[in-house]
Formats: structure tokens, C-alpha cells, sequence
């Protein structure tokens, strides 16, 4: 059982998409986020699902987290109503202070970054880096090309089954909350051997 979520990374696309409903769920997922008082850990983004889901959670009182490069402050990106903002000198800076931050991990719809984002935190995971949890929500069935895939991935044997349902996915905010406070993390891929 997993009790001590009290900072979430999500990770969402700089667009808003093309169906009303990305927004809706972004902005339900930043109000949950903070009602439960739960730290937002995000992208810095004032625009997209980003500035959606951050919006939220300022507006419903939370404590909300920017973690942005330089590169993007500089072409004013930057949210500029955060709690607190990092500015660091590269995505892989981003990502790595984001992952120290977070205690989990959720992908709300997005694009390549997004999911290079999420399949990162989840092979960590995997490797036994970390022992957080990992979802996505599934908006509309966003995440199901993918979910099929990583079915695939599995059934031709080039992932473990333990390791694709250590993903938490579901369709609301409050299910992926519930997922991550009842996850407990599989065993480690790579298990030391001792020295002959």
C-alpha cells in the first residue's frame, strides 16, 4: 500500500488537443490534485493541457511545482502564477529533477514528449530506480493504440507481464489516485548475482 503520494508529476501535452473533453480531464485532474492536497509537479507551461491542469490546481488552492528549461522561460512559455518555478539548463535536467520531486507519475494526453516522459519514469521503475507508481488516463481511449501495443510488446515476449500491469490506467483522476494509493511495486528486472 502506497499512502505517501504527496507530490504527482504529470505529464500533458503544450496543446489542448482537438476534443474539449483533454482540457475538462486535465483541469478535473489539477482541482483533485489539490483538494487532496496533493503538490502538482509539472512542466512550467502556461499553455496546452499543461497550463490547463496547472490553472486548476492554483485556482482550487493547490501548490503547484514548474519544473522548465531555460530555453523555454526564455520564449516565454513559462507559467507565470506557479508556487514555485526550477529553471534548469536541459530537458534531461527536467525530467530528472521532476522524477526527485514527484512521488508518482500520471500521463494525461499528449505527444512524443509525453510519452518519452512517461516510458522513462516507467523503465526506472522497471529497473528498480524507483518504486513509484506509473498511469495513464485514458481520456476518451487515447491511451489505447498504445495500451494495445504494449500488450503486443509483452505477448512477443519483450516485456513481462508484471511490468505491464504495474501501469495504473484509468479513466478518471480519482481512480488514478486510488490506483497509486493501493500499488505495490514488482520485484526488480535485474536482481544482483553473487560473485562467483
Amino acid at each position: 500500500m502506497n499512502d505517501k503520494v504527496s507530490a504527482v508529476a504529470v505529464f500533458c501535452g503544450s496543446s489542448s488537443g482537438t476534443q474539449a473533453i483533454y482540457d475538462e480531464k486535465a483541469r478535473e485532474t489539477g482541482r483533485l490534485l489539490a483538494e487532496r492536497g496533493i503538490r502538482l509537479v509539472y512542466g512550467g507551461g502556461r499553455v496546452g493541457l499543461m497550463g490547463a491542469v496547472a490553472d486548476a490546481a492554483l485556482a482550487a488552492g493547490g501548490e503547484v511545482v514548474g519544473v522548465m528549461p531555460e530555453a523555454l522561460v526564455e520564449r516565454e512559455i513559462a507559467h507565470k502564477s506557479l508556487s514555485h518555478l526550477h529553471v534548469v539548463g536541459s530537458m534531461h535536467e527536467r525530467k530528472a529533477l521532476m522524477a526527485e520531486l514527484s512521488d508518482a507519475f500520471v500521463a494525461l494526453p499528449g505527444g512524443a514528449g509525453t510519452l518519452e516522459e512517461l516510458f522513462e519514469q516507467w523503465t526506472w521503475a522497471q529497473l528498480g530506480v524507483h518504486a513509484k507508481p506509473c498511469g495513464l488516463l485514458n481520456v476518451a481511449g487515447y491511451f489505447d493504440p498504445l495500451l494495445a501495443m504494449a500488450q503486443h510488446m509483452s505477448g512477443e515476449g519483450f516485456m513481462r507481464r508484471e511490468y505491464l500491469d504495474m501501469l495504473v490506467v484509468a479513466q478518471t483522476p480519482a481512480e488514478i489516485l486510488h490506483g497509486f494509493a493501493h500499488y505495490v511495486a514488482p520485484a526488480k528486472k535485474w536482481r544482483e548475482v553473487p560473485a562467483p
